[in-house]
């Protein structure tokens, strides 16, 4: 009953996923559509993703269809630019020809039709999180250090525990991770090596600490075959030298590990550990610390649901990579979440300097993000994934529904051949120049850039890919502890 509970489960995710990642889409290539339709240009065809179409029809001389790559869409305008390199032709019928040309205006009202379309979309969505509120994690309402990495350029520094940090880099920041004013993105996309971090410890005051980063990110040595290596170096996201802080957050339970003590004890996800034994606890790491025995009961008062619950567990030594006694949970890296209502105007504007700081970063040639760390559709469908398994996913997904919109917004208008701002741009130097480029050299250079474009598609769905199945084997959880059911261990 679980595994057909779990397979369900599994499926309604998969689903919601599709119907969120094709609607934004929709409405994009919706946008040029109509736009289209209003500037009266020839449209023969409508299509969600690329290639062979997996189903057709053609309604009002329009042939709308679903394609078998699950990457994008389009609307086939043969009057704007030469695409059928990447869009093909209408399966039975043959190429329009001799249709008359269109102004460079109404190329370029057609091109920003999609973005603005997207973009409005984003608004739509900022005001539905509005209404709903956006869950707001304390990894990122904070910016108090929970923990140090031994050994870490942070700890080298002199930065603690406990330490709330106000500047980065001469910038102020306003909590620990995201894209805007965010501790960790300050430091990840600084041109400089040597970090000057501001803060203020408690009952020592305001001080300056500079923190020197390595000259060069480490990159994890891969063991085994060749496979695994070839793997990992075609896969694996670039490294980034980060300091080795992280956020203050309470011990929220991420998951129970199969047959732990947590699990028969009865601990919940999302359960906040408050005391063990009557010791107050506010940390994952002063749960972590705490001397547990093994066999020896303790009792746990969590918080669930907003309400104070006593647990009994005894802990034990995972009989599989076990070295102390555990109780058997893996954390939520975010800690508690509290709903907030952030307006509308805000979210956007975020979401813009957000998508902005991400192109500067990858165009900079100081900075450790690079383009390997940019996802395609199967990163974005993934992380749609991710996001709705959590009780309040459906929350999340809206809020990453505007960022989204608005970066589908921001991409497609940059001038490139093949993207919406590069028909803006060749029709803004058609109207100037008053004759249109040639169609050879618009032939040319439209196929170029889809070579181009779908070789950074294959470049970054590997990327993606990598994320899920690293070193080519399925992910092992990192490795966490395991325990054997106790019948097997009384056998």
């Amino acid at each position: 009953m679980d595994l057909i509970i779990s397979a369900l489960r599994f499926i309604g995710i998969i689903i919601l996923v599709l119907m969120v990642f094709n609607l934004m889409i929709i409405v994009h290539e919706w946008g040029h559509f109509l736009a289209g339709r209003w500037r009266g240009l020839y449209i023969d065809r409508f299509q969600i993703w690329f290639g062979k179409p997996l189903w057709k029809k053609t309604y009002n001389g329009v042939q709308y269809g679903l394609g078998s790559i699950p990457a994008g869409g389009f609307v086939s305008l043969p009057q704007m630019a030469p695409m059928e390199s990447i869009e093909g032709s209408v399966e039975g019928e043959e190429p329009q020809k001799d249709l008359p040309p269109i102004s460079p205006l109404d190329k370029i009202i057609v091109a920003f039709a999609g973005p603005l379309f997207s973009f409005l979309l984003a608004v739509v969505f900022a005001c539905v999180v509005f209404v709903v509120k956006k869950p707001v994690s304390e990894a990122v309402g904070t910016t108090t250090v929970g923990a140090v990495e031994k050994g870490s350029p942070a700890e080298k520094a002199g930065i603690q525990p406990g330490d709330k940090i106000t500047f980065v880099d001469g910038k102020e920041v306003q909590k620990f991770t995201g894209m805007d004013r965010s501790i960790m993105w300050t430091i990840i996309s600084s041109d400089n090596q040597n970090i000057e971090v501001d803060l203020e410890r408690p009952g020592k005051g305001k001080m300056t600490l500079t923190v020197e980063r390595p000259a060069e990110a480490e990159v994890a040595e891969v063991k085994g075959g060749w496979f695994k290596k070839t793997w990992a170096y075609l896969s694996s996201r670039p490294p980034l030298r980060t300091i080795g802080v992280y956020p203050q957050v309470s011990p929220v339970v991420g998951r129970m590990l199969e047959n732990s003590p947590a699990e028969l004890a009865g601990l919940k996800t999302a359960d906040v550990i408050k005391s063990i034994n009557g010791t107050e606890v506010a940390t994952p790491q002063d749960v972590i610390k705490f001397p547990f025995q093994a066999g020896q009961e303790v009792n746990l008062t969590v918080l669930r649901h907003d309400k104070p619950v006593e647990v009994k567990i005894t802990p034990r030594v995972p009989e599989v990579d076990g070295t102390k006694p555990l109780i058997g949970v893996t954390w939520d890296q975010d800690g508690i979440r509290t709903l907030v209502r952030e307006n509308p105007i805000t979210q956007v504007v975020n979401s813009f300097n957000s998508i902005v700081r991400t192109l500067k970063a990858v165009f900079s040639p100081k900075s450790d993000v690079k383009a390997g760390h940019l996802s395609g559709p199967v990163g974005i469908m993934g992380l749609y994934y991710d996001l709705f398994q959590h009780s309040e996913g459906w929350r999340l997904a809206l809020w990453f529904s505007v960022l989204l919109n608005v970066n589908l917004a921001i991409l497609n208008l940059l001038p490139f051949p093949v993207l919406d701002g590069g028909h803006i741009v060749m029709a803004t130097v058609e109207w100037v120049g008053k004759r249109p480029i040639p169609f050879k050299v618009l032939e040319v250079v439209q196929t170029a850039f889809v070579l181009f474009l779908l070789g950074f598609m294959a470049f970054v769905t590997l990327k993606d890919v990598g994320d899920r199945v690293p070193n080519g084997e399925a992910v092992d959880e990192q490795k966490v502890p395991k325990f054997l059911p106790l019948e097997k261990d009384a056998a």
